[in-house]
């Protein structure tokens, strides 16, 4: 992994704690991954006049991809309801890294170094510890826990096929604009249906900053995409998930933390 590719990985990582962050923070989580879904289709709808059109082998992967994010929202929904942010979140994130090496390993052909491996091995240590860290003096919430671990399996899911989507479509601009105009519909319809005639009353005092998340929530993932471009999936999403421990100090300061 050059270094380019490293520094944009960890920007995402950056960016990608912080939409979570902001969607943590909207206490009615209906309401804000409307606003985040519903802003990255915008974004992704008015990107796809300037961006090339993704190659007919990448669409297979785009659909699938675009299904798996819309039932990732719903179990990170459910996982940020039933636990504490700094239990869910290292557990969700966490899941993946083993995970994606397994499916990359099937899919892509790609087993990493001794180097990688270890690298990947390190960085799920580190993301369990912050988990159980957050379980300390508490009983555990099997519930969450579960939620989160399904939260983790969809990651996974996601980014191996994301990865060979991307790198079948010929442009990473052109995939990321499609994936958010084709998935972020889903949300929003739903939230339609259960808050009919009030759902722009509840959306309005949050759309600044879930729009916001948006924004924050499509750079991190079209960084990522470009680097799948460039490198091999399973050290990638390893050093992407240096995000977990960002959100979880980051949680902890607003004094809802871990603990």
């Amino acid at each position: 992994m050059t270094p380019l590719v490293t520094a944009a990985v960890l920007v995402a990582a950056v960016t990608h704690a912080s939409w979570n962050a902001i969607a943590h923070q909207i206490t009615d989580k209906l309401v804000g991954f409307t606003l985040i879904a519903g802003g990255g289709m915008l974004i992704g709808l008015a990107m796809v006049p300037f961006v090339p059109f993704p190659a007919a082998g990448a669409w297979p992967y785009l659909i699938a991809s675009a299904v798996i994010h819309v039932g990732y929202y719903i179990l990170l929904m459910k996982s940020f309801r039933l636990g504490d942010f700094g239990q869910a979140y290292p557990i969700a994130r966490g899941t993946a890294p083993l995970v994606v090496t397994l499916l990359a390993a099937v899919f892509a052909h790609e087993v990493p170094d001794g180097w990688a491996a270890a690298g990947i091995a390190l960085s799920c240590a580190g993301l369990t510890g912050v988990a159980l860290w957050g379980l300390r003096g508490h009983r555990p919430n099997w519930a969450a826990i579960g939620a989160a671990l399904t939260t983790g399996l969809a990651i996974a899911a996601y980014t191996v096929v994301d990865g060979l989507g991307v790198r079948a479509s010929g442009s990473s601009l052109g995939y990321i604009a499609w994936l958010m105009a084709v998935q972020g519909g889903a949300v929003p319809a739903y939230a339609l249906t259960r808050r009919r005639g009030e759902l722009l009353t509840v959306l309005r005092p949050f759309a600044a900053v879930g729009l916001l998340g948006a924004a924050l929530s499509v750079s991190a993932y079209g960084l990522v995409l470009w680097a799948q471009t460039k490198a091999e999936l399973a050290p990638i999403a390893a050093l992407r998930e240096s995000s977990v421990n960002l959100g979880s100090c980051g949680n902890n300061l607003a004094g809802q933390g871990a603990g």
